[in-house]
């Protein structure tokens, strides 16, 4: 075997384990409209201001705290994301999100999200995933610190609607 052979040994791989996501809860941001900021022929920026929202499932309740913000790079017709907001927890705690990620749709998706149409996740041409990154120094909420997550998102109504799962 050579230094750049993949290492693909079938007893190693067997070794490992399989994957699992666990629903968490699920992120509604409420967002104002995007400003265009533009940048050329091949590509565009844009930014869309976070400005309140909730948070609610099984392993953490709150609000997005107004403030935040997406910014979005649109190369052929895929846009790369890189929001940063704050969370408050319900105890008070305050948790900072890092959330990167891919959006594109497919052009009638995206005229019926225009016309305020939810689009579930799933849909057929519709690719909407993040993974975000949460800092806190909070003991209650320490483990979003030390895990790896990921997001299955949606636009419904102004609002970005974000299923965060923990990979275990």
């Amino acid at each position: 075997m050579t230094a750049d052979a993949p290492r693909t040994d079938p007893a190693v791989l067997a070794a490992l384990p399989e994957p699992r996501l666990e629903f968490v809860f699920e992120i509604r941001a409420t967002i104002a409209p995007e400003y265009r900021i533009g940048r050329g022929a091949d590509e565009a920026l844009s930014f869309t201001p976070v400005v309140g929202g909730s948070v609610d499932g099984p392993a953490l309740r709150g609000e997005v705290l107004s403030g935040g913000g997406d910014w979005a790079v649109t190369r052929s017709g895929t846009a790369q994301l890189e929001a940063r907001y704050l969370i408050r927890a319900d105890d008070g705690a305050v948790i900072d999100v890092l959330n990167r990620g891919y959006f594109r749709a497919a052009s009638e998706l995206l005229d019926r999200m225009e016309a305020g149409e939810d689009i579930p996740e799933a849909t057929p041409g519709l690719y909407f995933r993040t993974a975000p990154v949460f800092q806190t120094d909070a003991p209650a909420h320490r483990w979003l610190a030390e895990h790896q997550f990921v997001g299955l998102a949606r636009d419904d109504r102004g609002q970005v609607c974000i299923r965060i799962f923990v990979l275990r």
